[in-house]
């Protein structure tokens, strides 16, 4: 067990090379866009695209991802490959036909999304989701297969593509155009910020294809139709927990600009709720992380051991540490973290704690969420997204005209509250695990006193604001070290 932990462990931390730090490079450009593009509605288009992404990457991986792992690792030493196959090409089947009718209908698709005059946004985006989609079955092939440093090595060299395109076109070609204009006129346009983002991307996906070549040969390129069979029956649950999951997180950013009357103002509101949101990511990052690592992880532990305490320790740990960054980033928020994005974004700052705290639930729904994996009922996710998927948009259609983006960042708590709850509750029924609760909720107890002693003791002075926090910060860490000794197992 205690080796297992640190496998885990060690695996998260290689994930988190292209999660953590490739997200983390990624993060960096917020403050270069929220002063390179004229104003925070640009912002918001880049916001508004990039959830349409997130929601079309879930539809046409279709829960593949997660079926793969599953089906993956059964006995029979074939089966691997073959399961490979039908995942890779079944969604490589699904992303063509996607993309071919996503260009022939381009106009018709640009005009509802409210991109009229720039149907090449939208084109380029069913590009990138297209490519993108095929490349995340290579890449689980690689977690499955525990290559988790070639896994980061890809991710990492994808993301440093990307900045350093951005950076050409939104800071080195200006200050080219701006001297020597004849120089890059042939391919450049001053005035096509978003734009560029996008081509960015295009870019670095086409790249990917590339670096993930050998996990694109050497099998044959069939789909074995019997075992299609059963995957898909496990998938298609998966895959409406995946679009209600995706809606849940992003069907604020897609809706939000047609529940305003004023389309101007409705971006400028996104650009601004998209960039505070971008500082809230630190929380996703570390999620995003765990999730790499602990998939794989707890699958094979109940494939060799039918061992449930593994999932218990796990989402003890990780409330251990989501709480420590949640404290982290709210402490310095206004003296340190608010330097992200320019004083035109300030407003915003005061629903990071709010989406952090609702990133917070979804890692622990996460957590508690493996059961009906492991048993083979993954409907009881399908019902539990679909509910928290309807509390989200119930919020944010009836109070986000009201009250803006701040209804978006509770529908976010709303939502992963209520299925943490449900599949907590039912979960104990059908598949028992026995969670360290006590000390679960005695961490959130003692995070949440930080917290409050932190925010409501009033210091003006920016130095002793810092110090007070930092150390209350200190005091959370030291007790939680104390109480799981892990200053002895880290020497060990």
């Amino acid at each position: 067990m205690s080796n297992g932990l640190k496998g885990l462990a060690k695996d998260t931390v290689v994930y988190g090379l292209s999660s953590i730090v490739g997200r983390f490079l990624n993060w960096l450009l917020v403050p270069m866009y929220v002063r390179v593009l004229a104003t925070p509605g640009e912002y918001g288009i880049v916001t508004n695209l990039y959830g349409w992404t997130a929601l079309l990457l879930a539809v046409l991986t279709f829960g593949m991802e997660t079926t793969y792992f599953r089906f993956s690792t059964r006995s029979d030493e074939h089966e691997p490959m073959r399961v490979y196959a039908n995942s890779l090409m079944s969604v490589g089947l699904l992303s063509s036909l996607f993309a071919l009718l996503g260009f022939l209908f381009l106009q018709p698709i640009s005009d509802f999304l409210g991109y009229a005059m720039h149907p090449e946004y939208v084109g380029m985006l069913i590009f990138i989701v297209a490519i993108d989609a095929v490349c995340s079955i290579p890449f689980a092939r690689l977690r499955c297969e525990e290559k988790a440093w070639k896994f980061a090595g890809i991710k990492l060299a994808n993301i440093a593509l990307n900045i350093l395109l951005n950076i050409f076109f939104l800071i080195v070609c200006p200050v080219i155009y701006r001297h020597a204009p004849q120089a890059i006129e042939w391919f450049y346009r001053p005035d096509y910020g978003v734009g560029y983002i996008l081509v960015s991307n295009v870019i670095t996906s086409i790249a990917n294809v590339f670096m993930l070549n050998k996990e694109l040969r050497g099998f044959d390129y069939r789909i074995d139709r019997s075992r299609m069979r059963t995957m898909l029956a496990y998938a298609i649950p998966i895959l409406g927990i995946s679009i209600a999951g995706i809606l849940n997180q992003s069907v604020d950013k897609i809706l939000f600009p047609f529940l305003y009357a004023d389309k101007a103002e409705a971006t400028v509101q996104l650009g601004i709720y998209g960039a505070c949101f971008k500082i809230a990511v630190v929380m996703v990052m570390f999620i995003q992380a765990y999730r790499y690592a602990i998939e794989p992880f707890i699958f094979k532990r109940n494939r060799e051991a039918n061992d449930r305490s593994s999932n218990a320790i796990t989402t003890l740990y990780f409330t251990i540490f989501s709480l420590l960054i949640y404290l982290g980033v709210s402490f310095y928020l206004e003296d340190v973290f608010k330097y992200l994005v320019s004083p035109a974004y300030y407003e915003g700052l005061r629903v990071v704690p709010i989406v952090m705290a609702g990133e917070f639930l979804f890692g622990l729904y996460f957590n508690l969420s493996f059961w009906y994996k492991l048993n083979d009922q993954t409907y009881w996710g399908t019902w539990f997204t679909i509910i928290g998927c309807a509390i989200t948009i119930a919020i944010i259609v009836l109070f986000v005209p009201i009250y803006g983006y701040v209804a978006c960042a509770w529908a976010t708590v709303a939502c992963n509250g209520v299925m943490l709850l449900l599949s907590y509750t039912i979960g104990q029924r059908r598949y028992p695990i026995d969670y360290p609760l006590r000390k679960i909720g005695g961490y959130i107890v003692l995070a949440a006193a930080m917290f409050a002693l932190g925010m409501l003791v009033p210091m003006e002075q920016v130095v002793w604001r810092l110090v007070w926090r930092t150390a209350l910060l200190c005091v959370y860490i030291a007790v939680a070290a104390q109480c799981e000794g892990l200053l002895g197992r880290l020497k060990r």
